[in-house]
């Protein structure tokens, strides 16, 4: 990070902020608002799960549950976000998902609940960055991941 980046916790970002570093969209943008943002360190993102969303209608449609990568997606979008909150706007530039590991689903989400996702980079080296992600409703986990991801540039 260079001294013109910032470096004092963002405390709030809108869907639309969102949508200007990130180029998910609906019905794939998994995240509402982020909170708490450190750049180079941690971010917190919020999924209000509404029962609306496109899933639902097929993942258990009697039974409605986020389905399990879908919070791990919702991980990898808020740390998407913080990546780009440590290194500037990128245009053109996305974040790949590179690989998830030690995966775990405790819990199902269910329409109503309010997903919180806390994210820690664990490393970063050039354009490869590692995180640790927990999911949690009502303080309760409902999933932990560690991922890595990748900033490519435009062709």
């Amino acid at each position: 990070m260079n001294d013109t980046q910032q470096t004092a916790t963002i405390e709030f970002l809108d869907t639309e902020t969102i949508k200007g570093m990130i180029p998910h969209r609906d019905p794939f943008l998994m995240i509402d608002e982020i909170r708490d943002l450190l750049p180079d360190d941690k971010a917190t993102g919020i999924k209000n799960v509404t029962g609306d969303e496109d899933f639902f209608k097929g993942h258990f449609p009697d039974h409605p549950i986020m389905p399990g990568v879908l919070i791990v997606e919702a991980m990898a979008q808020t740390s998407a976000v913080l990546v780009i909150a440590t290194v500037g706007p990128q245009p053109g530039s996305v974040v790949y998902f590179m690989s998830v590991e030690q995966a775990r689903f405790r819990k199902p989400v269910f329409p109503g609940d309010r997903l919180v996702m806390e994210v820690v980079k664990l490393r970063n080296r050039g354009k490869v960055w590692k995180f640790e992600g927990t999911a949690r409703v009502n303080d309760a986990v409902v999933a932990e991941a560690t991922f890595t991801a990748m900033m490519v540039d435009p062709e």
